[in-house]
């Protein structure tokens, strides 16, 4: 590992409690340049810094969950069209029993 990377390692476990995987790039780099900063600095900004990943996270588990409902109400439609189209059919079929050959 070279000695940038070495670098950024301890800043995300500082600034960031999320996995460095589920934070976009901006939020790497922008703790990336807070790490930089002075120790009076850095305690300014971590309580802000832990709110805009907090509202990150909070952001990707609430997109997952509408995607996930998404899928579901999909799903559901398809078993409810073809629901409706064998109830159709039984209707049908049944209809042409009653009326009988002609």
């Amino acid at each position: 590992m070279s000695e940038a990377s070495n670098s950024t390692r301890p800043t995300s476990a500082r600034f960031g409690k999320a996995k460095v995987s589920e934070l976009p790039r901006d939020i790497i780099d922008l703790a990336a340049a807070v790490s930089s900063l002075s120790e009076e600095c850095r305690k300014q900004l971590e309580p802000s810094y832990s709110r805009v990943i907090d509202s990150t996270k909070r952001r990707r588990r609430i997109l997952s969950l509408v995607q996930d409902a998404l899928s579901q109400l999909r799903l559901d439609m398809k078993y409810l069209v073809f629901d409706l189209e064998a109830t159709r059919r039984e209707r049908d079929e049944f209809r042409r029993q009653l009326d009988g050959p002609e």
